[in-house]
């Protein structure tokens, strides 16, 4: 996997201070993305133990709320293999931050048959605490909204849905 670049306080994907991880891959395409250039699979950087040591002392901050993984397409079977790794160490490390994704797959396509699923999907859904779900659509394009670019994206509180088979939004907690 590569990663195309790590804001080690980043404001604007997630609730609180938190450290986000710009993974590299995207077969979405989306018109007017924002990160076009990590549409590449190539693109930027692999993934190494030193970048994942970076990662954790970033994570180490008590200022920090918590990790994102955003794209890029973290839901890119060839992504999520090493994500679930990561997300894992972090869970085993950093029991009071949290995870969020961003992702343009809706919860429904990862959960259904397409090609979000591989054999890791189950266990890195269960890592983490908020999807950001769905494709970011111009048209509905709302720069007033909080966490997301277009209003038919959502904010799921991941743990919960997964716990009562019903998708929960996220209630800015």
């Amino acid at each position: 996997m590569n990663y195309g670049e790590i804001k080690k306080t980043d404001i604007a994907n997630g609730a609180g201070v938190r450290v986000s991880l710009f993974v590299s891959g995207c077969r979405h395409r989306c018109e007017n993305c924002f990160n076009e250039a990590t549409w590449d699979f190539g693109y930027g950087r692999p993934f190494t133990e030193e970048t994942e040591k970076e990662l954790m002392e970033a994570l180490s901050k008590p200022f920090i709320r918590g990790l994102t993984l955003i794209g890029g397409e973290p839901f890119e079977a060839e992504n999520q293999r090493e994500l679930v790794k990561l997300c894992r160490r972090v869970r085993e490390r950093f029991k009071n931050k949290d995870i969020w994704c961003y992702s343009g797959f809706t919860f429904e396509e990862i959960t259904g048959n397409s090609r979000a699923r591989c054999e890791v999907t189950d266990e890195l859904l269960g890592l983490i605490d908020v999807l950001v779900d769905g494709r970011f659509v111009e048209s509905l394009k709302d720069i007033s909204l909080k966490f997301r670019g277009s209003s038919n994206q959502r904010i799921i509180d991941l743990r919960r849905t997964l716990d009562s088979g019903e998708t929960v939004l996220w209630n800015g907690q």
